[in-house]
């Protein structure tokens, strides 16, 4: 990312200090509207609601279920906003739990979303989605794994290479 001057207010013109020079802030509203319908309209919305459905038993059962979980999200969505706007620095997850619990669980949490977490995530969302497109082709019984998990592999390859290509065309995860 590009960098540029920040005034300090000091008068000193060097940028050579790490006070100086912070990262241009580009996640437009249509990158932030993106973010959050691909982490909310993701795989879940898509998998949840059979089941939800099924164990509540009728469709007034499933909408206050929904309607319960929608206020829980809406309580941590507000405690997250609290958070970023209380804690300024830049990093998001990693440097609020580093400023509250310190470096070595930041460090721990950073790495459990770099080999576990994000990747899991991924995979989950590409079977889902793989597994929407496929169905159509098998009505009559379900999809072959292989053809599910092909296609997955696929999109996850795509995914990668577009990211590769050029890191603004796929808005970031974290």
């Amino acid at each position: 990312m590009p960098a540029e001057k920040v005034d300090t207010g000091t008068g000193s013109d060097s940028t050579s200090q790490s006070s100086d020079i912070k990262l241009k802030k580009q996640l437009t509203l249509f990158n932030g509207v993106t973010i959050i319908v691909g982490i909310i309209v993701g795989s879940g919305i898509f998998v949840s609601p059979k089941g939800v459905l099924m164990e509540a038993g009728s469709v007034g059962g499933s909408l206050v279920v929904w309607g319960v979980c929608g206020a829980f999200s809406l309580i941590g969505a507000l405690c997250y906003a609290e958070l970023g706007t209380t804690i300024s620095k830049s990093g998001g997850d990693y440097a609020y739990i580093k400023e509250a619990f310190g470096p070595l669980p930041g460090f721990l949490y950073l790495w459990a979303m770099i080999l576990i977490i994000i990747p899991s995530s991924n995979a989950i969302t590409a079977l889902t989605f793989a597994n929407y497109v496929v169905q159509p082709i098998f009505p009559d019984c379900s999809p072959p794994d292989s053809a599910v998990r092909l296609l997955a592999a696929v999109c996850i390859c795509k995914y990668c290479l577009i990211r590769a290509y050029h890191i603004f065309l796929v808005p970031h995860d974290m």
